[in-house]
């Protein structure tokens, strides 16, 4: 397969700033979560200065992009970026089980797969029914990646569905003005190391794979590749799901990978001693490599909404950061932000 030929370049759409918020905890993500709080958390997060507002249909499957909508109905559509994804169709079903997924209470829709260029437009304009907006900003195909278990072995089968019509459609629909940029929003690095081989992406929401916890697949095989051809990285589960905020649970799996928790340990010891906000720190970090357009922790209350917008700028001293290095908690190779 030959390699994409980026001569023909564009300049690349960005989030206008890095503090973002993430719609799996408003769409029931692990608890059912009421309709007002979900309100009023994301009116925090706007009070607050948030401005980069991230969704999906899977999110509670329809439920996050609801009530992100119920929200965003009284803002000017220019006052804010947008952005949700394709390859599931919602189709109603009042009796679905979804408990093999995070989601949380009734979800009264059931889903299937579609990466097809007619898939993208129907998911589109789904959501932008669901959402009542005119249009969105970024566009990720979502899930396209081997740790999907509804794909099993076969994800490279729906990979190059997608690479046929999803890709090449939402390019045909970035050139258009319908959207201002496209990309990938996956849990995974095989996904978008390929997908820059083989089509013109414009920005990847990568999920679980920069933290304090895990970091050097990104940081060494993924940014260097996006930063050559201008593409930035939206980063997701910058908290692992809550680990490092003080959840019991590492992103979004029943157990714990061997390591975690003494890592957790030594880096609130390290932060307890230099007067830091594990959470605070665990922001700023993902938000300290030039590649990266935004970071996106999920919030379902006013407080974690506040808490998450405000780490962005708390003050952290750089002796931190530098004892962090030493004791090979974070790669030497880590950009970390100022003092």
């Amino acid at each position: 397969m030959k390699s994409f030929d980026n001569s023909d370049k564009h300049r690349r759409f960005r989030p206008s700033s890095k503090s973002g918020f993430g719609g799996v905890a408003i769409g029931n993500g692990f608890n059912v979560n009421p309709d007002l709080e979900c309100l009023q958390c994301i009116s925090a997060a706007w009070d607050a200065g948030v401005r980069y507002y991230d969704t999906s249909p899977w999110y509670g499957l329809g439920i996050s992009e609801r009530r992100l909508g119920l929200f965003l109905k009284d803002k000017a559509r220019d006052e804010y970026t947008l952005s949700s994804k394709v390859g599931r169709i919602l189709e109603p079903r009042e009796d679905f089980d979804v408990t093999q997924a995070i989601w949380k209470g009734k979800m009264n829709f059931a889903y299937r797969y579609d990466y097809s260029a007619d898939g993208v437009r129907r998911s589109i304009e789904d959501s932008l029914q669901r959402l009542g907006v005119s249009s969105l900003d970024i566009i990720y195909i979502h899930d396209l990646s081997p740790d999907n278990g509804d794909f099993g072995k076969d994800w490279l089968q729906y990979f190059e569905a997608a690479r046929k019509g999803a890709m090449k459609e939402l390019t045909r629909m970035r050139e258009e003005g319908l959207i201002k940029a496209w990309g990938l929003g996956v849990n995974t690095i095989e996904p978008i190391l390929k997908t820059m081989e083989v089509a013109d992406p414009d920005i990847f929401l990568s999920a679980c794979q920069y933290s304090l916890i895990h970091h050097e697949d990104d940081l060494n095989m993924v940014f260097p590749k996006a930063a050559e051809r201008d593409i930035s990285i939206v980063v997701g589960a910058p908290l692992c799901a809550g680990f490092l905020s003080g959840k019991d649970r590492y992103l979004y799996e029943d157990e714990y990978p061997a390591g975690v928790k003494e890592k957790l340990a030594a880096l609130k010891v390290i932060a307890e001693n230099h007067r830091v906000t594990l959470r605070s720190a665990a922001l700023q970090f993902c938000a300290a490599p030039e590649v990266v357009s935004a970071v996106i922790p999920g919030a379902h209350t006013v407080q974690q909404a506040v808490e998450n917008a405000a780490s962005f700028s708390e003050k952290i001293p750089a002796d931190f950061w530098t004892e962090l290095k030493q004791k090979k908690l974070i790669a030497d190779n880590a950009p970390v932000p100022p003092a």
